[in-house]
């Protein structure tokens, strides 16, 4: 963790009682001591600082001043439903990586069944988005659409997405990063990324999408997994479009995250 995030709710008279493994964390990996400044972040609120002023077996309890800025998401995902599994390894990928919005859809060559799995409940991938945020130290909670008909998405939705985005979709036979053809620079607007199954997208899906303006991108000659060409187009498209901000690592004015000494 190099935040640790609240919500809203436990907030008391500018307080925040934790007994959880945020407490467990602050306790045996920060070594923390009564006056010690931490970094903290509301999530979908606010960057700033919490003073511990008991940290003992019960709990660690904080005293709060929130006034910073959380930084942006920079892009939005369509992402082709993968397994369960692969989307629980991914939860907390897009958010520490600045995905503002994703978008789980139908392809061919995804299994009607994945969209039944209980990975999908909010009660159950939230904790793993806050797990992201909290390793990034960002706090703007993605937000997550699930969308099992293919079709009725392109109708309804992926107009209004891609209007005034530049959109890319991912495709092995597209020019490589490593080649002309890759933005090397931000025109201003919003990326979206579509990633497909790890079967790919079939010709008549990749035609719905260029059909909207998305332009075929690839990583190379490589087939990838789902969860590691969406880390590895997100990590190279935030080079360009997720701007740095040198204030935010020190937003709240204090150090690092650090281990006591000896850990």
């Amino acid at each position: 963790m190099n935040r640790i995030l609240i919500e809203a709710g436990e907030i008391q008279n500018g307080r925040v009682e934790l007994r959880d493994n945020r407490a467990d964390h602050i306790r045996n990996v920060l070594g923390a001591t009564v006056g010690q400044p931490l970094k903290i972040g509301v999530a979908d609120g606010k960057l700033g600082s919490g003073e511990v002023v008991r940290c003992d077996a019960s709990g660690v309890e904080l005293v709060l001043t929130l006034e910073g800025e959380s930084p942006k998401p920079w892009c939005d995902l369509i992402l082709a439903m993968p397994r369960p599994r692969v989307l629980k390894r991914l939860w907390a990928q897009v958010a520490a990586l600045g995905v503002g919005r994703l978008f789980l859809i139908h392809a061919a060559r995804v299994e009607a069944c994945y969209f039944s799995s209980h990975g999908l409940l909010p009660e159950t991938y939230r904790p793993l988005l806050i797990e992201g945020l909290m390793q990034a130290g960002t706090t703007q909670v993605p937000e997550i659409f699930i969308e099992p008909k293919l079709k009725r998405f392109a109708e309804l939705r992926l107009p209004a997405i891609a209007a005034g985005a530049v959109c890319f979709i991912a495709h092995p036979d597209a020019v490589p990063s490593a080649e002309s053809g890759w933005p090397t620079v931000s025109d201003g607007r919003r990326p979206v990324i579509a990633v497909g199954p790890e079967g790919g997208w079939i010709d008549d899906e990749v035609a719905l999408f260029e059909a909207h303006g998305f332009r075929r991108l690839s990583l190379g000659r490589r087939i990838l997994r789902t969860d590691t060409a969406c880390v590895a187009l997100l990590a190279t498209l935030g080079q360009v479009y997720d701007p740095i901000d040198a204030s935010f690592n020190c937003a709240g004015g204090l150090p690092p995250l650090r281990k006591p000494a000896g850990v």
